[in-house]
């Protein structure tokens, strides 16, 4: 039974700030984020955009790519390491609004960054193991980072939701394999009442994320017996501009095929998004029988690959919902340091 994406959405927020607008308020060298890590801006949440509305949106795209009835879904999971409650599911309030039934099963994932794909492999998972008819998988992020830290360039927000069914009519992408390769390395973390995160600098380069991503690739790539010239698309995690290009060059993927999906230099990291909107875009402009690879991230340290073939019906459903390049390149609004960090909740009044 072919089991795939049969819906995709993506949502971001139309406000952006650029490198410049921060490294003016800290005195930093804005080139160097332009050049070395091809950082131009970034995705900004307004004050009522979180997780959960983020997430809300795509999934609404996702449905009216798939035209299914959202009663149909069977389950609904959301990939968050900035869910908005530390107790209370987002995937409850994502569910209701997108009008799924009360007998849905609903979970919130966290693996830092991994957790989007997360979400889409359980999803996939349960369709394939015939005890749902439709599931819902979601990355979606309002990231954080600390005032003049180095994130703070490339910590933006996003969502990218996908629904995985079986029914060879509504298809959009197979999957056709899936890999996963973890290991205990701590590169990047938040404690509990911690506002902004920890990391290890150079480190969350390599050993973390360059041997987790090769690692899983090459996992895969071992599993199926394919090469990297078998693949039309390629998408990595992308912390920065200059990873998921290193990442490909490693693994002999050319910059062609990363191109479509590597997003960042204009929309920043939306962690548990990223690997995911990546995937968005290319799917708005991949033809019938391309071979999409997509290979997320997560600190901690652990990688999803999957393997997706485009279908059919790609052509009819891209046309159904906002594009991701749409939503990146012309739903735009820029703001100043000074209301960015109002919007991020940067600047506290202070207790009277």
């Amino acid at each position: 039974m072919a089991v795939g994406i049969i819906g995709y959405g993506a949502h971001i927020p139309r406000r952006r700030i650029k490198v410049e607008e921060i490294a003016k308020v800290w005195g930093a060298d804005a080139p160097s984020f332009k050049k070395g890590l091809e950082l131009l801006q970034k995705s900004v949440p307004a004050l009522d955009e979180d997780t959960i509305t983020l997430s809300v949106e795509a999934a609404r795209n996702a449905l009216a790519r798939a035209g299914i009835d959202p009663k149909d879904i069977g389950a609904v999971y959301i990939g968050s390491e900035s869910h908005p409650y530390a107790v209370k599911p987002s995937g409850t309030t994502v569910a209701e609004a997108i009008g799924a039934t009360p007998d849905c099963h609903c979970a919130d994932f966290e693996f830092a960054c991994k957790a989007g794909s997360e979400g889409m492999f359980v999803a996939y998972g349960l369709v394939k193991a015939g005890l749902i008819k439709y599931g819902l998988g979601v990355g979606a992020d309002t990231s954080q980072g600390a005032p003049g830290d180095a994130l703070e360039y490339s910590a933006a927000a996003g969502a990218a939701a996908f629904i995985m069914g079986a029914d060879d009519n509504l298809m959009i992408a197979t999957i056709d394999e899936t890999y996963a390769f973890m290991t205990d390395t701590p590169d990047f973390w938040r404690r509990e009442h911690q506002f902004y995160p920890s990391h290890g600098g150079r480190f969350t380069g390599e050993p973390a994320y360059f041997r987790t991503v090769t690692g899983a690739v090459t996992g895969l790539l071992d599993k199926t017996g394919l090469k990297p010239g078998d693949f039309k698309y390629a998408v990595f995690h992308q912390p920065n501009g200059k990873f998921p290009k290193r990442a490909a060059k490693l693994l002999g993927f050319s910059f062609e095929q990363i191109e479509v999906g590597r997003l960042v230099p204009l929309l920043g990291n939306t962690y548990s998004g990223s690997s995911p909107l990546g995937l968005t875009a290319v799917l708005d402009v991949a033809d019938p029988g391309d071979r999409i690879l997509m290979c997320s991230y997560g600190s901690g340290a652990g990688s999803d690959v999957f393997v997706f073939t485009v279908g059919d019906r790609v052509r009819k459903a891209r046309e159904m919902a906002p594009k991701t390049r749409w939503l990146l390149d012309e739903n735009v609004k820029y703001v100043e340091y000074g209301e960015y960090a109002k919007l991020r909740r940067k600047i506290r009044l202070a207790e009277k």
